[in-house]
C-alpha cells in the first residue's frame, strides 16, 4: 500500500477512491466520499513512518515477543500477530 492511500485512509478510514500513478493530483473520489484537501493529505504522508522506521518496529516487536515467550511472560496481541501472522 502506497504512502498516499494509507494517509488517505488514516484520514478517512472508510474513503472510497482511485488513485492514478500514485499522483495526488489525480484522486477521484467515489460514492459520496467527501475529498480530503491536498494539503491535510501531504500533512499526515509527512507523519507516517518510513519503510525503514515500520521494519524496525516490527523487529522491535518480535523481539519483545520473543524475550517474553522464553521468559514464560504473556504477549500482547501486537507481539502475538508477529509471530502468527
Amino acid at each position: 500500500m502506497s504512502k498516499l492511500t494509507k494517509a488517505i485512509l488514516n484520514i478517512n478510514s472508510s474513503a472510497d477512491f482511485t488513485i492514478n500513478a500514485d499522483d495526488i493530483n489525480q484522486i477521484t473520489w467515489l460514492n459520496g466520499t467527501t475529498p480530503i484537501p491536498k494539503a491535510d493529505i501531504e500533512a499526515k504522508i509527512a507523519e507516517l513512518p518510513t519503510a525503514e522506521e515500520e521494519r524496525t518496529a516490527r523487529e522491535n516487536l518480535k523481539a519483545s515477543a520473543k524475550a517474553k515467550l522464553i521468559a514464560g511472560e504473556p504477549l500482547t496481541e501486537e507481539e502475538a500477530n508477529t509471530i502468527v501472522l
